[in-house]
C-alpha cells in the first residue's frame, strides 16, 4: 500500500506510552472502526503490551458496547431488530462516564459496563478502573459527528480508526451472528440490512482520526 508504514503492536503501544507521559490525569485513547473490524482485539493487544512494558496494570479497556440499551428497552421502543445502530446505545451515558474517567484521580475506583455476547446484554461494572492511567475505549461510533455522539471526540486525547475491507467484515459478522445463535439466513439478513449499513456510516468518520490503521500480518499498517 503506497504511503503506508508497517508497525508492530509493541510499537503502537510505545506510541501511546510516549503520548501519555507527563499527561495530567488519565490518558484516553479511542479506537473506532466498523463492526467486525477487530477493534476489541487491537484494544486488548495495546493494553497487554502497555502493562507488560510497565510491569503493572497501568491500562485497561473501556468498551463502548457496555452502553447498549438492554433488550427490554429496545423491545419496548420497537427497535430490537436494529440493535447495534447508533440510536440503540446510551450515547449520553457513554460520554458522561468518559468524562468521569478523565476527571477522577487515578486511585479512586470508576466502574465501567461491559457487554456479554453470550446473553446479549450489558453488564454493569464489568471492569473497574482504579490506579490505571491509560484508558483504551473502542467502538463503532466514537468519531460520529451527530448531536448524540459528537461529544465523544473531545473526551479522547488520541483517536485511531481501524480500516478493514468490506468483504472481510461481512465474513466476520456472519460467523459472529451464527455463533451467537442466529440461523445462517437470519445472520445474512442482519449483516445485509443493519451491520453493513452501519459500516458505511462509520467509514465516513475515518477522516476525524489521528491515525488510520489496517491489519497486516502480525502487525498493522499506518496509512
Amino acid at each position: 500500500m503506497r504511503g503506508s508504514v508497517e508497525t508492530s503492536l509493541a510499537e503502537l503501544a510505545a506510541r501511546v506510552r510516549r503520548r501519555a507521559e507527563g499527561h495530567s490525569g488519565r490518558f484516553l485513547l479511542g479506537i473506532a472502526g466498523p463492526p467486525g473490524a477487530g477493534k476489541s482485539t487491537l484494544a486488548r493487544g495495546i493494553r497487554d503490551e502497555l502493562n507488560l512494558a510497565a510491569g503493572a496494570a497501568i491500562a485497561d479497556v473501556a468498551p463502548m458496547d457496555g452502553f447498549h440499551l438492554t433488550n427490554a428497552q429496545l423491545r419496548a421502543a420497537g427497535i430490537l431488530d436494529r440493535k447495534g445502530e447508533p440510536e440503540t446505545f446510551d450515547a449520553a451515558g457513554y460520554v458522561a462516564l468518559l468524562r468521569t474517567l478523565r476527571d477522577t484521580t487515578p486511585g479512586a475506583p470508576v466502574p465501567w459496563p461491559t457487554y456479554d455476547r453470550d446473553i446479549h446484554e450489558p453488564v454493569p461494572g464489568g471492569v473497574v478502573f482504579d490506579h490505571h492511567t491509560i484508558v483504551i475505549t473502542e467502538g463503532n461510533y466514537l468519531l460520529l459527528d451527530d448531536p448524540a455522539w459528537a461529544a465523544v471526540r473531545p473526551q479522547l486525547d488520541e483517536a485511531w480508526y481501524l480500516d478493514v475491507p468490506r468483504p472481510i467484515i461481512e465474513q466476520r459478522l456472519l460467523r459472529r451472528h451464527i455463533r451467537g445463535g442466529r440461523t445462517p439466513e437470519a445472520a445474512r439478513s442482519k449483516v445485509t440490512h443493519s451491520d453493513l449499513r452501519n459500516a458505511v456510516l462509520v467509514e465516513s468518520t475515518r477522516t476525524r482520526a489521528d491515525l488510520v490503521l489496517r491489519k497486516a500480518g502480525r502487525g498493522y499498517r499506518i496509512d
